[in-house]
């Protein structure tokens, strides 16, 4: 067998993990966008603060440090600080010196931003059916959702 016969099987799994990478991408910027829109045009709340408010009422006593805020949140990771800082200004949450370290800061939702959040919410989970599950059959969705999900925990294993 020649060289280029061995590599071609190694060659085609390459073209096919940076076609599903293109692909993935390119979806995920299509249905963000088109979540923004929506989320925004129906209740005026960004997706970039819905993502924020949705960690915070997630987390234990409903809020958390700064750093695992920006580790958690997916649409806005470089500009939590900026995010935090706009919301807190429109009352959706506060900022709260952590007693145990005087340095670090707490961001918590307050029950303006709750609200918010129980508004938004059906309007991102129905953008969610439209424009992603809905044109995709269950076995699909399973199929991204655990080759997804085993990318993740590779990751963090290796963390």
């Amino acid at each position: 067998m020649k060289p280029a016969e061995k590599s071609l099987p190694q060659a085609k799994t390459v073209d096919l993990g940076v076609a599903a990478w293109s692909a993935f991408l390119r979806t995920h910027a299509t249905v963000v966008r088109r979540l923004e829109r929506a989320v925004e045009a129906q209740t005026g709340l960004p997706l970039s603060w819905y993502d924020v408010l949705l960690e915070l009422n997630a987390a234990d006593e409903r809020r958390l440090r700064m750093q695992p805020l920006a580790e958690r949140v997916v649409l806005s990771r470089t500009r939590v600080s900026r995010l935090v800082d706009e919301m807190v200004g429109a009352g959706m949450v506060d900022k709260l010196p952590d007693p145990a370290d005087r340095r670090a800061t707490f961001a918590a939702i307050t029950d303006r931003g709750r609200k918010a959040l129980r508004t938004a919410a059906p309007v991102y989970l129905a953008g969610i059916e439209e424009h992603f599950s809905s044109h995709l059959r269950r076995k699909q969705l399973e199929t991204i959702r655990d080759g997804l999900e085993q990318v993740l925990a590779a990751h963090h294993a290796a963390e």
